[in-house]
Order: C-alpha cells, then structure tokens, then sequence
C-alpha cells in the first residue's frame, strides 16, 4: 500500500519545491531526517533518469518506504551539453551556488547572446522497495544571461534567462516557477503517472 512517500532529497531548495509541486497527493510525505537517514548515492550515471533511479532505489531500500528521487541539470548549447549530469559539481564538490555559476558565466564571457541558448533538464523516479521504478522527465528552455538576477530559487537559477518572461528563472515568482520550471513539468507528469497507475495499485 503505497500511502508515505520518501522524497530523496536533503537539497532545502529542492525540499520546499518538491512539498509546493506534490501538495494534495493522497500519501503523506516523508523527509530523509524524519527517518534519520543519511545515505550517499554515488551518481555514476550517464543520464539524469540513471541518477535519479540510483537514489530512489538506494532510498527505498534502506527505509523500506516508496521513494522520490530527481536528478536535474544545466545543458549549454555553447559548450557541447556541459555541464549536464556533471551540473552540482561543475565547480568542485565543495562549491557554492554562486562558485559553479560563476564559473560558468566566466568560460561564456566570449559567446555572443544567439549562441547562449540551454537548457534545464529533469528526471523523476518512484521506486518500491521491491525494486520497481517508474520514471518521468520535463525540461526547460532559456539562455544563459550575461550576470546574475535574482534572489529566489537556487542553483543556477540566477543565470538561466527565460525570454517568454522577460527575466531570469530567478526573478520568477514561486508560483509561476512551480508551473514552468524543469522540476515542475516532470513533478507534473510523475503526479499524474502516481495517480492514474502507481497509487491505486500500491
């Protein structure tokens, strides 16, 4: 019976985000600290929705619960996809928000503004304690701006310019954020996948 799930995350920007994008679900949410869990998945995968199943499976196994998991990041058109699955540790495993966008804003100093187009990518997984998994993805286009904007949202949120509104994701409401974004959109598909397959079967 799936009636508590997991969410694998102890990211505090991804926690409130994941608590807005999945409010009314019919299960009660549950946080790694509730538990006392502190597990590090290793990401060695090569896509997104390859991460996010390792940190599913490994959460669910441990806890015994239905787990959530994402892994999301930042594709440049202008250097070759980078640094994609790479995006958290882009400057070093130590360094802040403000360090990997810094970093990146500086290797995009020279790239004129029709070659700074990315984009947001985000995988979601569910998976039972048994093993099962169930995967959804969304995904966000934009630009790379040429300096920061903003002070909502986290990661690279500051440098990732949205030219349907005029702003960085930054600078975006929450609520318009938690119906645009990456996370939001595979948030959307996986609520939908949760209550239509995964819910009524338990």
């Amino acid at each position: 019976m799936l009636d508590s799930l997991l969410i694998a995350t102890t990211n505090p920007g991804k926690r409130r985000e994941f608590a807005e994008l999945l409010v009314r679900l019919p299960v009660t949410l549950v946080w790694p600290d509730e538990r006392g869990l502190r597990i590090e998945v290793e990401e060695t995968g090569d896509t997104f929705e390859e991460n996010a199943r390792l940190k599913a499976l490994a959460y669910a196994q441990a806890s015994g619960l239905w787990a959530l998991a994402d892994d999301s990041g930042l594709e440049v058109d202008a250097l070759g996809g980078a640094p994609g699955v790479h995006t958290a540790r882009y400057a070093g495993p130590e360094a802040s928000d403000a360090q990997r966008y810094g970093l990146l804003l500086a290797r995009m100093r020279e790239v004129p503004s029709n070659r700074r187009g990315a984009r947001f990518r985000c995988a979601i997984v569910v998976a039972a304690p048994d093993g099962r998994s169930w995967a959804t993805e969304g995904a966000c286009e934009g630009m790379i701006a040429q300096a920061p904007s903003g002070a909502g949202g986290f990661g690279y949120d500051p440098v990732f310019y949205m030219p349907e509104w005029g702003c960085t994701m930054a600078d975006l409401p929450a609520e318009i954020k938690n119906r645009v974004s990456h996370r939001a959109r595979a948030a959307q598909a996986m609520r939908r996948l949760l209550l239509d397959e995964i819910i009524p079967h338990g």
